[in-house]
């Protein structure tokens, strides 16, 4: 009896160290597989995809505001629904929130970094903030990835050419508050 059962161990630990890279190899594979599906060319939760179109009739409408709640809550609802944040970059551009759009748009990036929409809109958000060359950089990307004539790359090219725009300054922003007096 010893005999065999000293037999079954080296068996067992054979076939481990034989099967073991395999499974984790196969592992491995599928994590790899899972997470790429999640980064896109997914069907969408159907009710992010209704706050999303919400959204956008909101943004149609010029109710910046309500948009960016219903795209919010799109992404809490699907949060790996990666189209909705090009959708809330272009909400919050509308209400001079560049940096914050950029960070949106490098979020898209950070998964697939020759998304065009992503790079365009990153592009244009770069440029209303002042750093042109930046904005140039992601043209050129652009232009090697889909050429001149696409679609992202002459919006790009045409916000480039008309530079940052002035901000205009509200009445409320230019009030001078008077200094509060110490009793």
């Amino acid at each position: 009896m010893a005999i065999h059962s000293q037999h079954k161990r080296p068996a067992l630990k054979e076939y481990l160290m034989r099967y073991a890279p395999a499974a984790l190899a196969l592992s491995l594979l599928a994590a790899v597989s899972a997470s790429a599906g999640l980064a896109g060319g997914r069907t969408p939760d159907p009710r992010a995809a209704m706050l999303v179109s919400e959204g956008q009739a909101s943004l149609k409408t010029g109710d910046v505001p309500s948009a960016i709640s219903s795209f919010e809550a799109a992404l809490a609802v699907d949060p790996g629904y990666q189209d909705v944040y090009i959708d809330l970059a272009e909400a919050v551009r509308m209400q001079g929130l560049q940096g914050k759009a950029i960070h949106y748009y490098r979020l898209i990036l950070e998964n697939d970094p020759d998304d065009f929409a992503a790079l365009s809109g990153e592009g244009a958000a770069m440029v209303e903030k002042g750093a042109i060359g930046k904005a140039r950089r992601n043209l050129g990307k652009l232009e090697s990835l889909c050429g001149d004539n696409c679609e992202e790359t002459q919006e790009l090219a045409a916000a480039i050419e008309r530079g940052p725009q002035p901000k205009v300054m509200t009445a409320e922003a230019s009030a001078v508050e008077e200094p509060v007096a110490k009793n």
